[in-house]
């Protein structure tokens, strides 16, 4: 009897964590498919890419953005009430760069591309929590200690409606998933803890897409105190809290309300530059429509879509900084080597044209709607280290303000 009794409390060991495991593991299915089931929406036709992306097209009210309580009963606006883009002052435009999933397909009026979100991208991320989330802080310091490092340009403090330039597309390298490689802008006003940025740009971030592709993204945040891919892709990201409650990329959250039907955030874009061949750059907007307080994201002649000032409050009025530039995080800080990841081109500014990457036709927009081309004397550069990602401004006719940047990370100079 007591070796039945041992027996019983034996088994009662061995199948007692077993059946914590699997609720455990059901518990964070549940959470995961309810996240799946509120971010992907009901979609019309849905376009299958070649690089294993599914674009949703989804009808424009049913868009994530209006699950947002702020914007359960807005009114989508379809283009800004201000007269469309006056003249740059550099207008030379060279071949137009596209997203992947064009070759497959198109979205029909009244809808929006909005790249699926997969159980594995959920997985990817530090939990599910921060799904959609930058982990760190990327808002530009001079601390590279923090696992960020730049090479960006900083305009004065001021007040600025928006800004508008050309970024140089190039594919770098990462070396592990979990670090990222982008060019964007940000738009910040408040300081410290209450810091708030719109940001736009390129990256590539194995972490978030699960490849290595080159992708459009936007992002936002809101300070209180992304892909599993190499592929370079399109990006926006808002913060209404400093990165550390409110925000996320693209339209992992209700936020950023899409207007287009050709540009999908966080899609794969199908070109590149290559060393000593064909460059190929676009053109980017963010610019505050001052009657409605709606933040247009354009790009090239696309208008995509728009963050309500009011999603993110110390940017009602207007930025009062903008950042361009290049950025890289890794983790591997104290391992006792620097990380193999690329900025730019992977490599260094004084290379230059074809074989560093750039940003040219820098402006920001002022209180009159008006592009004003900021010169080099005002701006300040920030390169945390140097002997790693570098940077050099100039200024011509035809490229106004511009400045290559990038580097290859670990080198003889930066062990």
């Amino acid at each position: 009897m007591g070796m039945a009794t041992v027996a019983l409390m034996l088994i009662g060991v061995i199948i007692y964590p077993c059946v914590c495991g699997k609720e455990f593991s059901d518990h964070q299915e549940i959470k995961i498919q309810t996240l799946l089931k509120r971010l992907n929406k009901h979609a019309l036709i849905s376009i299958k890419t070649v690089d294993g992306d599914i674009i949703d097209c989804v009808p424009i009210h049913s868009q994530p953005a209006f699950d947002h309580p702020l914007l359960r009963n807005h009114t989508i606006q379809m283009r800004p009430s201000f007269i469309p883009e006056i003249t740059s002052t550099y207008t030379k435009k060279k071949t137009k760069a596209t997203q992947a999933w064009h070759k497959n397909g198109r979205c029909p009026k009244n809808t929006v591309p909005i790249r699926r979100i997969m159980k594995e991208d959920i997985l990817r991320s530090k939990s599910i929590e921060s799904f959609g989330k930058k982990t760190t802080s990327s808002i530009p310091e001079n601390d590279p200690s923090k696992g960020h490092e730049y090479a960006i340009m900083n305009s004065m403090q001021g007040k600025y409606f928006g800004t508008k330039f050309e970024v140089n597309m190039w594919k770098p390298e990462v070396q592990v998933p979990n670090e990222f490689s982008l060019a964007q802008t940000w738009l910040v006003s408040g300081v410290g803890t209450t810091r708030n940025t719109i940001e736009a740009g390129l990256q590539v971030h194995p972490g978030k897409y699960g490849d290595n592709n080159l992708r459009l993204f936007v992002f936002w945040t809101i300070l209180h105190a992304l892909y599993g891919d190499k592929n370079p892709r399109l990006f926006a990201y808002w913060t209404g809290d400093t990165y550390q409650e409110t925000g996320c990329y693209n339209l992992d959250c209700p936020g950023f309300v899409q207007v287009s039907r050709h540009i999908s955030l966080g899609a794969a874009l199908n070109a590149f530059s290559t060393y000593n061949g064909e460059q190929y750059d676009f053109l980017l907007t963010i610019e505050k429509d001052q009657e409605t307080g709606l933040w247009w994201l354009k790009f090239e002649t696309y208008l995509i879509g728009y963050w309500p000032s009011f999603i993110v409050p110390k940017l009602a009025v207007s930025a009062r900084k903008i950042v361009w530039g290049g950025e890289i995080v890794y983790y591997s800080r104290g391992q006792g080597t620097h990380t193999l990841t690329q900025m730019g081109s992977g490599h260094f500014a004084e290379k230059g044209f074809r074989k560093a990457a750039y940003f040219n036709s820098l402006e920001y927009i002022d209180t009159s709607n008006y592009p004003i081309t900021p010169s080099p004397q005002h701006l300040e550069a920030t390169v945390t280290r140097p002997e790693c990602y570098n940077l050099m401004v100039g200024s011509s006719q035809r490229w106004g303000t511009y400045f290559f940047y990038g580097g290859p990370g670990r080198n003889p100079q930066c062990p």
